[in-house]
């Protein structure tokens, strides 16, 4: 009985922390080549994606991410993409991080990152997968469970999309920055855009809704053209 309840204590306080880490964070460091590079971190309570790119012109650099949990000081990641190394999908990654109140800091690399958000006040917070679009007025759905993967992750102020494949390893694009929602318009304002850096400081305006708990995603893209996607919590 004793062991049971030390457990669900013990699941307990690892629930606890990884909520208090939820949110976005970020970090500047300098690299080998004396570049100034932002780190940007979003983590929702199961899934997570970090991406490195220039702090000035917003040249994409890398990016990784997939599910994580937090033991203790140790955070478990489970890789389901990886820019600079595809070996790694599929493989589980270990590090300890040391929390100090607003502040992380990674204990190999020594790397801090202060906190951007705790999930607000943005209302889209969470880890989102397309799961359909609308074309001549007819929504045609897509099987969120297959290998390619369409993933938006948004903290209460940041957000990402990635496209991958968890199977074949491919890596298709990344885009991401701030946003906000109000009055039914979601803004987008891009920071870094793997495939087109000349899309950097590019504010999007959309019509989002949430119908039947899925995200109706209404406007045109960053390259003009009318779209109409649904966006569905990631359970899995």
């Amino acid at each position: 009985m004793k062991k049971l309840t030390y457990l669900v204590a013990l699941l307990l306080v690892t629930s606890i922390q990884a909520q208090n880490l939820a949110g976005a964070w970020e970090s500047v460091i300098t690299d080998e080549n004396g570049r100034e590079v932002k780190i940007a971190v979003i983590l929702t309570d199961k899934y997570q994606v970090a991406t490195w790119y220039d702090n000035k012109t917003g040249e994409f650099i890398a990016t990784n991410g997939g599910t994580w949990e937090l033991n203790g000081s140790t955070v478990k990641e489970l890789v389901e993409f990886d820019t600079r190394d595809s070996t790694r999908v599929g493989t589980t990654v270990t590090f300890e991080i040391r929390i100090e109140k607003d502040q992380v800091t990674i204990v190999e690399s020594g790397d801090v990152f202060k906190r951007i958000d705790n999930g607000s006040p943005g209302a889209l917070n969470g880890a989102w997968l397309m799961s359909g679009r609308k074309r001549n007025g007819e929504i045609q759905e897509r099987n969120t469970d297959r290998p390619r993967k369409t993933m938006k992750i948004l903290s209460g102020t940041r957000f990402q999309w990635i496209a991958y494949n968890t199977e074949t390893k491919r890596f298709m694009g990344t885009g991401g920055g701030t946003y906000t929602t109000k009055d039914g318009k979601y803004t987008e304002n891009i920071e870094f855009f793997s495939r087109d850096n000349t899309r950097v400081g590019a504010a999007l305006e959309f019509n989002y809704e949430m119908i039947e708990g899925r995200w109706h995603h209404s406007g045109k893209s960053s390259k003009g053209q009318p779209m109409y996607e649904l966006w569905s919590v990631r359970e899995k």
